[in-house]
C-alpha cells in the first residue's frame, strides 16, 4: 500500500505540473496575440502603416506625418480598447465569480444602462450636447465632462441600490441579478421618457453618445481610466485564492476564514467602478464582460490564478479586434464600436441562456 502511494505520488505531481504549464503558455500565447493584434490595429486605416514603420515611429523622436497618426491618433484609440477591455472583462469575471451567475456582468446589472441614462439626462436635460456646422455635419458635445460625470454618477447609484437592496434585504445571489435587470429597465424607461421630450438635435447628440466610441477619448481621461482599472485588477488578483473558495461554496469559504460577505460587497463595487469610468468615458460597450470571461472558463477552467489574467486578456482582444473592424470593415466609415461588441456578444449571451436551461 505504502509503495503504491509512494509510486503513484511523483506522477501526480508531475501531472499537475504539466497541467499548470500548459495554462502558464496559453496566458503567453494570448498575450502575444495582444501585441500583434496592437500593431495590426495601429497599422489599419485611411493611411496604412508597416509594422516596421509603426515600431520606428514609436521609439523615434522625429516629428513627421506619421508620428502625428500614430501618437495623437490612434495609439491613445489603441490604449483606451486595451485598458476598457481589460477592466471590463475582469470586472465581469469577478461579479460572475461572487454572484455565482454565468450571465452577471456590468450589462445585465443595469450599471451601463444607468451611465446611459445619466449622459442623456446631461445632454438632453442641461444642454451637453448639439449639432455644430463646420464644414460638414459634425457632432459634437458642448460639455463633455458634464456628460462624463453625470453617466458616472448615475452608474454608481445603480451599483449602490443594487448592494443596498442585498444587504438590507438579504437578497439572494440571484435575486441581486434579477434586481439589477429591474433597475436596468427602469433606466432604460427613463431614457425613452427624457428623448421623447427633447429636440431631435439634442436627441441626435444623445444616440451618438451611446453608441460607444474610442475616438473621443484623449490622454488624460486614459489616464484616469488606467489609474482606475490597474489598481482594481491588482486587488482582485491578490484575492484570487478567496475567489477559488467562494467557487466550493459559501459555508466552506467560511470555514477557511474569509469574509464572504464583504468579499463580495467590496468586489462588486469596485467592478461597478471600473465599469462606470469606462462607460462615461467611451460610451456603451456591451458584452464584454460577459464574453471574455466566458472564454476564458471554458479554455482555463475556474482557477482564478489564471481565470482572472486570462479574462482580462480576453476582454482587451475582444475590444481592440472590435474597434479595428469597425475601423476598417467599410472605411472610411467607422462603424459604433459598442454595435461590434454587441453583434459577438448576442449570440454568445443566447447560448448561455439555452446552455443554462438544458442543465
Amino acid at each position: 500500500m505504502s509503495c503504491g502511494h509512494e509510486k503513484n505520488t511523483p506522477y501526480s505531481i508531475e501531472a499537475y505540473q504539466g497541467h499548470i504549464q500548459r495554462k502558464k503558455l496559453l496566458l503567453l500565447g494570448v498575450f502575444l496575440f495582444v501585441l500583434v493584434l496592437m500593431i495590426l490595429s495601429l497599422g489599419a486605416g485611411s493611411t496604412k502603416l508597416s509594422p516596421r514603420e509603426i515600431i520606428h515611429t514609436l521609439f523615434s523622436g522625429e516629428q513627421t506625418k506619421t508620428r502625428i497618426i500614430v501618437w495623437k491618433l490612434r495609439l491613445p484609440r489603441v490604449i483606451a480598447a486595451l485598458v476598457a477591455g481589460w477592466g471590463l472583462s475582469i470586472s465581469g469575471c469577478v461579479m460572475q465569480t461572487c454572484l455565482g451567475n454565468p450571465l452577471a456582468s456590468p450589462s445585465t446589472l443595469g450599471l451601463s444602462q444607468g451611465a446611459i441614462f445619466g449622459a442623456n439626462l446631461a445632454i438632453l436635460l442641461f444642454g451637453a450636447g448639439t449639432l455644430q456646422h463646420t464644414g460638414g455635419d459634425a457632432l459634437v458635445l458642448n460639455s463633455p465632462y458634464l456628460v462624463t460625470v453625470c453617466a458616472f454618477a448615475f452608474a454608481m447609484l445603480s451599483t449602490v441600490m443594487i448592494l443596498s437592496l442585498a444587504r438590507l434585504r438579504h437578497f439572494s445571489k440571484e435575486s441581486i441579478v434579477l434586481s439589477g435587470v429591474a433597475l436596468g429597465s427602469l433606466f432604460a424607461a427613463a431614457t425613452t421618457i427624457l428623448q421623447y421630450f427633447s429636440t431631435d438635435v439634442r436627441i441626435a447628440a444623445a444616440l451618438f453618445w451611446s453608441f460607444g466610441d474610442l475616438g473621443r477619448i484623449v490622454w488624460k481621461e486614459l489616464l484616469i481610466l488606467t489609474a482606475v482599472v490597474v489598481p482594481i485588477s491588482v486587488f482582485y488578483y491578490l484575492q484570487r485564492w478567496s475567489y477559488n473558495a467562494l467557487l466550493t461554496g459559501e459555508d466552506t469559504a467560511k470555514t477557511l476564514g474569509i469574509k464572504t460577505k464583504a468579499l463580495r460587497f467590496w468586489s462588486l463595487l469596485l467592478a461597478a467602478l471600473i465599469t462606470s469610468v469606462a462607460v462615461s468615458f467611451l460610451g456603451m460597450i456591451g458584452f464584454i464582460g460577459l464574453v471574455g470571461p466566458q472564454m476564458m472558463r471554458r479554455v482555463l477552467g475556474d482557477d482564478h490564478r489564471f481565470l482572472l489574467p486570462a479574462s482580462a486578456l480576453a476582454g482587451a482582444c475582444i475590444l481592440l479586434a472590435s474597434d479595428t473592424l469597425a475601423r476598417t470593415i467599410i472605411s472610411p466609415i467607422v462603424l459604433p464600436v459598442g454595435a461590434i461588441t454587441s453583434l459577438l456578444g448576442g449570440p454568445t449571451f443566447l447560448y448561455l441562456l439555452m446552455k443554462g436551461k438544458r442543465s
